[in-house]
């Protein structure tokens, strides 16, 4: 596979590099959170959703074929939690 999907009109290196970014401002943002029984659980929430964008475009990315490419994104979107 050429990793197209990847490197699409952003860039793969681009969107590497703005996922990554997007984890650490998660991470700074739930540092930031007040200390409290209500803040850690979501807080918690918000850091494994918003660091797990980075990890899963880059098992997307590592792709063998088409459809595991298409199988892999998908995996990360599947929502998990309701309000």
């Amino acid at each position: 596979m050429t990793n197209v999907e990847c490197g699409g009109i952003v860039g793969q290196k681009d969107l590497k590099e703005r996922t990554k970014s997007f984890a650490l401002r998660v991470i700074k943002l739930v540092e930031a959170l007040p200390k409290g029984r209500t803040a850690g659980v979501i807080g918690n929430q918000v850091l494994r959703s918003g660091t797990s964008v980075a990890a899963n475009y880059r098992a997307a990315c590592r792709a063998k074929s088409r459809a595991d490419f298409i199988s892999k994104s998908r995996k990360g979107s599947r929502a998990k939690l309701t309000l």
